[in-house]
C-alpha cells in the first residue's frame, strides 16, 4: 500500500481551493505534487493479489467472437418497433417542419423537408406499413421520448421519414432472426423479412430493397 499526499482532495480543486499554489498552477494537474503522486502510483511494486487476479484473467477460456453480424438501426413508429440496415442511414435529425407539395394526395409522401440546406422528400412509413395510429400509452409513462427525422440514402436516392422514437444501432446475427408470424398485420408483413428479438420485444426487420422501391414508386 502506497501512502499518497492527496492534498488536491483537501485544499486543491477537489477540496476547498485554499492551496496557495493554485494561484500559479490554476489546476492541481499542473502542480508537481500531483504529477509526483501519479509517478509514484505507476512505479509502485506489483503485489501478489494483482498478479494472481490478472494471471487468472489470461488463463480463462476465451469466448469465441461471433462473426458475420449485421448492423441495424432500431426505431419505433406508433406501437411497432422496426429496424432497417444501418448502411441505408445518413443521419438522425431533430424533427423539423415538413412542407406539403401541391397537387399531391399520396398518403406515403408527406412533403419536403430542409436538411442542411437540401430539400429532401419526406415519406411516411406509418402510411406505407399501415400502422395503427392509436395513442401509444405503453411508452408514454416509461420515459420522455423524442420524435426524430431519419435521413436515408439507397442507390443514390435520399429520403427522410419521421419516427416516434429511435433506439440506435444494434448488431445481430442471422441466426437470431425468426420467421414473420402469420398474426402480423398483412401490410407490415409484406415489407418485413424477419423478426429480431430485442429487449423482450419483437422487432420487425424490414426489407430495405422492397421498402425503398415502394416509396420511390409512390414519389414518381
Amino acid at each position: 500500500m502506497i501512502n499518497l499526499h492527496d492534498c488536491w482532495n483537501s485544499i486543491g480543486v477537489q477540496g476547498d481551493g485554499s492551496c496557495p499554489e493554485l494561484a500559479r498552477a490554476v489546476h492541481c494537474r499542473n502542480c508537481p505534487v500531483y504529477s509526483g503522486a501519479a509517478a509514484a502510483l505507476l512505479d509502485r511494486e506489483i503485489d501478489d493479489e494483482y498478479l494472481t487476479r490478472w494471471a487468472g484473467h489470461y488463463r480463462a477460456t476465451k469466448q469465441d467472437t461471433t462473426l458475420g453480424t449485421d448492423s441495424v438501426v432500431i426505431f419505433r413508429i406508433g406501437p411497432e418497433w422496426l429496424a432497417l440496415p444501418a448502411r441505408v442511414f445518413e443521419e438522425v435529425c431533430a424533427l423539423r417542419p415538413i412542407h406539403s407539395l401541391p397537387h399531391r394526395r399520396n398518403g406515403h409522401v408527406l412533403g419536403v423537408v430542409n436538411v442542411r440546406g437540401a430539400l429532401l422528400v419526406c415519406v411516411s412509413l406509418h402510411s406505407l406499413l399501415a400502422i395503427d395510429r392509436a395513442p401509444d400509452t405503453k411508452h408514454a409513462h416509461r420515459h420522455l421520448v423524442h420524435e426524430r427525422l431519419l435521413v436515408t440514402s439507397r442507390d443514390g436516392e435520399r429520403l427522410a421519414f419521421p419516427v416516434d422514437e429511435i433506439h440506435g444501432i444494434h448488431r445481430c446475427h442471422p441466426e437470431q432472426l425468426g420467421a414473420v408470424p402469420a398474426t402480423i398485420a398483412k401490410s407490415t408483413a409484406t415489407y418485413t423479412r424477419a423478426i429480431l428479438p430485442w429487449q423482450e420485444r419483437s422487432v420487425g426487420l424490414l426489407d430495405d430493397q422492397f421498402v425503398f422501391y415502394s416509396l420511390n414508386k409512390s414519389i414518381a
